[in-house]
C-alpha cells in the first residue's frame, strides 16, 4: 500500500505544479495588462520599423550574414560578363549562314542518235567511275553503216591507184615521144645539110639532078617525121593533166569516203553511253527495249566533285576573301566536322541571275539586304555521301 501511494502521489506533482505556474506568472504582471496585447503590440512595433527602414539598411547586415554566399554570387557575375566578352570577341572573328547547301554541276545523260534500248547497265543511286558503261543501243544499221563507208574508202583508194598507175604509164610515153622528137630533131638535122650539100654539088655539076631530088625528098619527110613526134609528145602531155585531174577527183572522193567513214565510227559509238567522270547514276528513266531520240533524256548523273554553296548576306563579306578557312556542318552528319576554304565570291547577287532579275526602277522599292552566292571548296574529299541540296552550315574565320 505504501508504494501505490507513493507512485500516485509522484504523478500527481507534476499536475499541481503545473497549475501553479500559471497562478505565478499572474502574480509577477500587473492585473490588468493583458499578455497577448502586449505580444501583438511588440510584432507590429517591429513590423512597422522594419517597413520603414530603406531596403540598404539590412545590406551590410546581409553581407557580414552571408559572406560566403554573397561572394558566390559576385564571382558567378564576373564569370557571366567574362563570358560573354569572351564570346563577343571570338563571333566577331566568324561569319556563318544556314543559307548553304551542297552543290554540284549535274550531268543529264541523253541519246545523241536513234534506236532501242539493248542493255541498261546501271541501276538508281549506283556509283561508276569515268568511263563505265551506263546503256547500250542497237547498233546494227550502224555498223551497216560503217561497212559501207569503210568499202567507200577502199574504192577510192583503188581508184588513186589506178590514176597513179595511168599517169606512170603516160609519163613514159612522154618520155617516148621526146625521144622520137629528139631522133626526128637530128635526122632533120642531118637531111638538110645533105640537101644543101646536093643543092652546092647540082650547081657545080658534080651532083645529078635525082640525087638533088632524093635529098630535097628525105628533108622533107624527116620534117614531117620531126612535126608527128612533137604532135605525140603534146598529145602525152595533155592526157597527163587529164590524169592529175582525174588523180585530184580521186583524192577528193577518198576525203569525203573516209569522213564518211569517221562519221559511221562516231555514230557508232554513240550506240554505248558511258559516264564523263566519275560519279553516282540517279534518276533514270531509260529501260531495256525502249527507243530512244536524239535529245532525250535517259537518266542524271551527280559527279563526285561537290562544292558548298552558300549565300551570305552582304552586310558579311567586307571581310570575305577567297583562301580563308572554313568549317563546314552538314545536317545529314551531325557528329562531323569538315574543312574547306573560301573559293570565290559570285560577281552579283543571286537575284540577278534569276529567272526575273528584280527591277527596282519601276514601282515603289523597299531595300532588302540581298544575299550573295559564296563557293567553298572541301580540303580534302569527304569520305561520306553527298548530293546536291543537302544543307550545310559553313563557317567562316574572316579575321
Amino acid at each position: 500500500m505504501d508504494a501505490k501511494t507513493d507512485r500516485k502521489e509522484r504523478e500527481a506533482a507534476p499536475a499541481e505544479e503545473a497549475r501553479a505556474l500559471p497562478r505565478a506568472d499572474q502574480q509577477q504582471r500587473p492585473p490588468d495588462t493583458p499578455v497577448e496585447d502586449k505580444r501583438g503590440d511588440d510584432k507590429r512595433a517591429q513590423d512597422t520599423q522594419a517597413n520603414d527602414s530603406p531596403p540598404d539598411a539590412n545590406a551590410p547586415g546581409l553581407l557580414r550574414r552571408h559572406p560566403y554566399i554573397a561572394t558566390l554570387i559576385a564571382v558567378l557575375v564576373l564569370l557571366v560578363i567574362a563570358t560573354v566578352a569572351v564570346w563577343w570577341i571570338n563571333a566577331r572573328q566568324y561569319e556563318w549562314t544556314d543559307d548553304a547547301f551542297i552543290d554540284a554541276r549535274t550531268v543529264t545523260v541523253g541519246a545523241e542518235i536513234s534506236g532501242r534500248i539493248t542493255d541498261v547497265a546501271v541501276t538508281d543511286n549506283q556509283p561508276v567511275e569515268a568511263g563505265a558503261v551506263l546503256l547500250r543501243i542497237d547498233d546494227s544499221d550502224y555498223q551497216a553503216s560503217l561497212k559501207q563507208a569503210e568499202a567507200g574508202v577502199v574504192a577510192a583508194r583503188a581508184e588513186i591507184a589506178n590514176v597513179q598507175a595511168q599517169t606512170q604509164a603516160q609519163n613514159a610515153k612522154i618520155d617516148a615521144a621526146e625521144k622520137q622528137v629528139a631522133q626526128a630533131q637530128a635526122a632533120l638535122e642531118f637531111a638538110k645539110s645533105e640537101d644543101q650539100r646536093n643543092r652546092e654539088l647540082l650547081a657545080n655539076g658534080t651532083a645529078t639532078q635525082q640525087q638533088a631530088q632524093q635529098a630535097a625528098s628525105t628533108l622533107r619527110q624527116d620534117q614531117a617525121a620531126l612535126d608527128a613526134a612533137n604532135a605525140n609528145a603534146e598529145a602525152a602531155k595533155s592526157q597527163v593533166a587529164v590524169l592529175q585531174a582525174q588523180g585530184k577527183s580521186a583524192e577528193a572522193k577518198l576525203r569525203q569516203a573516209e569522213a564518211t567513214e569517221n562519221q559511221a565510227k562516231t555514230t557508232l559509238t554513240r550506240t554505248m553511253i558511258t559516264a564523263p567522270v566519275a560519279g553516282r547514276a540517279t534518276n533514270i528513266t531509260a529501260a531495256k527495249g525502249t527507243y530512244a531520240q536524239p535529245g532525250q533524256m535517259l537518266m542524271m548523273f551527280v559527279p563526285k566533285d561537290v562544292w558548298v554553296k552558300a549565300n551570305f548576306k552582304e552586310t558579311q563579306l567586307d571581310l570575305m576573301r577567297p583562301g580563308q578557312p572554313v568549317d563546314i556542318a552538314i545536317d545529314s552528319y551531325p557528329e562531323k566536322t569538315f574543312h574547306g576554304h573560301v573559293d570565290s565570291v559570285q560577281a552579283g547577287s543571286g537575284t540577278a541571275f534569276s529567272l526575273l532579275p528584280a527591277e527596282n526602277a519601276t514601282g515603289n522599292f523597299v531595300k532588302v539586304v540581298q544575299r550573295v552566292p559564296v563557293k567553298i571548296v572541301f580540303d580534302q574529299p569527304p569520305n561520306v555521301y553527298l548530293g546536291p541540296g543537302m544543307s550545310v552550315v559553313p563557317t567562316v574565320k574572316v579575321r
